[in-house]
């Protein structure tokens, strides 16, 4: 995209260069001399006297005779002989280009020769300063601009110009970029995609939304000098922008300037390559005084910059000689997040004077015990609750931090443990701070003790009974206590300790066996019992729906035979008393039939529909005493399976 220029005069170019002078080719003889550091301008009074209220000044107090030549001398102008060439060339109407590379030494030379409207219309200040405020809305030539201030300080902080550049910025850069369907271009104009109407006000009709990301910013900012890139940063955060997205430039800004971050930091690594960096060329006190200010603008909010960049920038202020307050903020800040480092990060070489161990322990103790202070803190500002191993392993308890400390500290000690310079009080120290609670599991430090009590054959018996005092046996794994059983390393009584509590946990666990054994035997046959019945219940209920309207019309059907051929068989016995006995022969042996109710209705084990009722089956039992009553009985049961 082209870059925003501003065009001024109409003639054509005059000027021409001989070594460190400029001459002018209108055709007339040089009348005034400029001096601009070692650059010489062959001009004409005229043209200069009438724009600029100094040159005309300098001129009238030098007495100069109309016929000789003035000489004047403007070694501190701002942007130097550069600037006072395209002074020259607008003073003759020649053309030139402003633009954010030249604008801010222009703006400021108009101020120095104070061109302004009262010497003519239309002069450079005027010019400029609208240059500059049509600048300040575009994002790229605002940075240009703001990288140009440092060539004409101090008249760029006088005219206010580095101040306007930060707040243009700031703006921008703390803008939502989701409130825009597409990023604001170069040229300060919205860009619409093709086959998309733009309505008056620059928004787009059907344009979908496009994110951008939060650090599209800086790469920008980084090629800033460290004043500043300070400023700027600091009118960011006055400006409410994220301290996660300060602290992404910031951290990019310092693997741009400091070399040494960019360094593996460990002794596995120190013979890999490391890469260029564009600051190689810094000495290691402008590195020094450089990581110093940078550790002033990382936010000090928990989480807000990556842990592993901190115990980067950590190691690369021990390397550098640091100052203490330095050292001493990034520690703090390191160990109010410890549990987000990893464990290849906190190997940090000892490059002290002493060298007594190949890796800093003592820095890794204050960190640890400034994560344990404000692990504490946050604790006593929670309510109290039991926690068991459970919730810790679960990694849904507040306390999870402390056991992801426990587990990297366990791997840490494991690390330096082979070291045969690391003492042993060193050792317990750093193992100590971890309290019981946060290790559901001892194997990580077991690991570790065993690793140190190999490196260091010649303890004796009490020291050896005194750094496994750091282990909880009763929280070893089954593994753990195998290989522990097996190690002549440890200690006699250490290892009889294992042994008791392994077989006190054996015999409560076979205990425990047992009685779950019993109680679910005589859970389990009631639990049968009550299954099945809740299985037949629901099997008869489902069955009956599907097929109790076609039972109870053969049920009617067949009560109706049976009425019919009960009422024939008695109407014979009334007219003749020798039926009696074929009555009885007839009625003797039959059954009763079951009242048939749909709920209640329960499927054959052959069949999942009844089969239709039979004379032998269904009829209903009459009574050896009384068979008119039971007929009667058979048409009241006929006439209630009618009604329903």
């Amino acid at each position: 995209m082209a870059r925003l220029i501003m065009r001024l005069g109409s003639k054509s170019e005059v000027f021409y260069r001989d070594g460190q002078t400029w001459f002018c080719s209108t055709g007339l003889p040089s009348d005034l001399v400029v001096e601009v550091g070692e650059t010489t301008f062959h001009l004409h009074k005229f043209p200069l006297l009438s724009r600029s209220l100094v040159i005309a000044n300098r001129i009238k107090d030098s007495c100069c005779v109309d016929d000789e030549n003035c000489v004047l001398q403007f070694h501190d102008l701002p942007g130097g002989a550069k600037t006072f060439l395209l002074v020259a060339k607008f003073c003759y109407g020649i053309r030139l280009e402003l633009n954010a590379m030249n604008i801010v030494g222009l703006r400021c030379a108009a101020e120095y020769l104070q061109m302004s409207e009262d010497q003519g219309d239309g002069n450079l200040i005027l010019q400029t300063e609208s240059f500059l405020n049509e600048m300040f809305g575009h994002w790229t030539d605002t940075i240009k601009a703001l990288e140009a201030c440092e060539e004409s300080l101090p008249y760029s902080e006088e005219l206010q110009i580095v101040s306007r550049c930060i707040d243009s910025l700031a703006m921008k850069a703390c803008a939502d970029t989701s409130l825009f369907s597409w990023p604001v271009s170069e040229s300060g104009t919205a860009q619409c995609p093709e086959g998309n109407h733009v309505l008056w006000n620059g928004i787009c009709s059907t344009a979908k939304p496009q994110t951008s990301s939060e650090d599209w910013w800086y790469e920008d900012v980084s090629f800033l000098r460290l004043p500043l890139y300070k400023r700027l940063i600091l009118a960011f955060d006055s400006s409410g922008m994220k301290p996660e997205r300060i602290a992404g430039s910031v951290v990019h800004y310092a693997k741009t300037h400091l070399p040494l971050l960019c360094r593996e930091p460990s002794f596995q690594s120190r013979n890999n390559a490391a890469p260029v960096s564009t600051a190689s060329h810094l000495s290691d006190m402008d590195q020094r005084s450089l990581l110093e200010e940078i550790v002033a603008l990382i936010p000090t909010q928990k989480g807000a910059t990556p842990t592993n960049f901190l115990l980067r920038l950590l190691r690369t202020s021990m390397v550098l000689r640091a100052r203490p307050p330095c050292q001493e903020k990034l520690e703090r800040q390191i160990g109010a997040q410890l549990d987000q480092a990893a464990l290849e990060d906190l190997l940090i070489p000892n490059i002290g004077y002493s060298m007594e161990t190949l890796y800093d322990i003592d820095c890794i103790q204050r960190i640890l015990d400034h994560f344990i202070r404000v692990d504490h803190e946050s604790l006593n500002s929670s309510s109290s609750y039991i926690i068991d191993d459970e919730q810790l392993m679960g990694g849904s308890h507040p306390l999870t931090p402390m056991t992801t400390v426990a587990t990297l500290v366990d791997g840490y000690l494991a690390e330096v443990a082979p070291d045969v310079n690391l003492k042993l009080p060193k050792f317990q120290s750093l193992a100590a701070v971890i309290p019981d609670y946060a290790r559901p599991t001892n194997d990580g430090i077991y690991r570790a003790i065993d690793i140190y009590l190999k490196a260091h054959p010649w303890l004796i018996d009490s020291e050896r009974e005194q750094i496994c005092g750091l282990m909880n046996c009763q929280k070893l794994s089954l593994e753990a206590i195998t290989h522990a059983t097996q190690n002549e390393r440890l200690p006699l009584r250490f290892i009889v300790q294992v042994l008791f509590f392994e077989q006190l946990r054996l015999r409560t666990s076979i205990a425990g066996w047992v009685f779950v054994s019993d109680n679910f035997e005589n859970s389990q046959n009631s639990t049968g019992n009550n299954a099945a019945s809740a299985s037949i219940v629901h099997g008869g209920a489902v069955q009956d729906r599907c097929t109790g309207a076609n039972d109870i019309t053969e049920r009617i059907s067949e009560l109706e035979k049976e009425c019919l051929s009960m009422k024939e068989e008695l109407e014979k016995l009334v007219k003749a008393k020798r039926g009696w006995n074929i009555f009885l022969k007839k009625f003797r042996f039959r059954s009763k039939p079951k009242s048939i109710d749909p709920k209640m209705a329960k499927p054959s084990s052959d069949s999942k529909k009844l089969k239709p009722c039979n004379s032998k089956t269904s009829a209903p039992k009459v009574s050896f005493a009384n068979g008119s009553e039971n007929f009667n009985k058979g048409e009241s049961e006929l006439q209630v399976l009618k009604e329903n």
